[in-house]
C-alpha cells in the first residue's frame, strides 16, 4: 500500500472527504457504493462491485470464484452450500 501524503479530518458526523483528484482517478461517481474493511488499525475503502459478490454471502473477496453461469462464489459460500447439500442428502 502506498501513501499519497493526503490527510483529511473526520467531521462531527464521522465523514471523510475523498479528494476530487482521487475520485476522478478511481472513477468514483457521486453516490458510488463503497465497501469498508478493517485490518488491524487500518480502514480500507474499495469500490463495491456487485458482479463479483458471492451469491450466497454477498462477500467480495479475492478468493471468489466465477461459476460457469457468471455468478461468483466465495470460499465461505461454498462451505455453506456444501453443508446444505449434505444435510439434504440425509432428508431423503
Amino acid at each position: 500500500m502506498r501513501s499519497l501524503g493526503i490527510v483529511r479530518k473526520v467531521d462531527h458526523l464521522g465523514r471523510i472527504v475523498i479528494p476530487k483528484e482521487l475520485r476522478n482517478t478511481l472513477k468514483l461517481e457521486k453516490g458510488a457504493p463503497m465497501e469498508i474493511f478493517v485490518d488491524d488499525d487500518m480502514i480500507i475503502l474499495r469500490k463495491y462491485v456487485v458482479d463479483s459478490a458471492c451469491i450466497v454471502t454477498g462477500d467480495i473477496t479475492p478468493d471468489n470464484k466465477r461459476l460457469s453461469n457468471g455468478m461468483y462464489l466465495s470460499p465461505e459460500g461454498a462451505e455453506i452450500l456444501k453443508k446444505e447439500i449434505e444435510q439434504r442428502k440425509t432428508w431423503e
